[in-house]
């Protein structure tokens, strides 16, 4: 059967319109990925803490499994982000562990796509690490208690800040506790 040009460009165009539509709804029923939140201060462990990749894949969304235990990083400048920048005052905690991380008082808006921070809140709970992937140098951050891969630190980039730092860190691995006297985050 000997299909003519016109034939073949209607096959095309349904194809096309059947790839699309299957895209649309994909995208549509893709779970939002934000930063947890909870209105009181989690149990923070006290010693190391250890789990298989199963208990940690029970507990953990797939995105923050493939962030904190797989070393990713999300995508700059998504919900997650933006819910960051509306946050008021309060603590980050690792989202693995409940360790204490960074505060509101240490955040500041470095335009990069990802939360900021120029200082831990609780440095013995954060350690860094020499990160060669991607073909650089870079400084990874983890959270001391659970291994947690939380983004990377930069020094001597100029911004205003105490310390010089730019701790960028992977917001879907914070826990965000706002503080009760915030009324900007208690009254949602």
């Amino acid at each position: 059967m000997t299909r003519t040009p016109l034939t073949r460009m209607k096959i095309k165009l349904l194809a096309t319109v059947t790839a699309l539509a299957i895209s649309a709804v994909a995208c549509q029923s893709k779970p939002k990925e934000t930063m947890e939140t909870s209105k009181q201060k989690p149990t923070e462990p006290t010693t190391k803490v250890v789990k298989s990749e199963a208990e940690w894949k029970a507990q953990l969304s797939p995105e923050q499994f493939r962030v904190a235990r797989q070393a990713g990083t999300e995508r700059p400048n998504g919900d997650v982000y933006k819910q960051f920048k509306k946050q008021g005052k309060g603590t980050y905690y690792c989202v693995g562990c409940n360790a204490e991380l960074f505060s509101s008082n240490e955040k500041f808006d470095s335009r990069c796509g990802w939360p900021s921070f120029y200082d831990p809140s609780k440095a013995k709970n954060v350690v860094t690490k020499k990160d060669f992937s991607g073909g650089m140098v870079r400084t990874e951050v983890l959270c001391a208690k659970c291994d947690a891969h939380l983004g990377h630190v930069f020094t001597g980039e100029g911004f205003n800040t105490p310390t010089d730092k730019r701790y960028c860190i992977n917001g879907i691995v914070l826990k965000f506790v706002p503080d009760a006297s915030d009324k900007k985050e208690t009254q949602k």
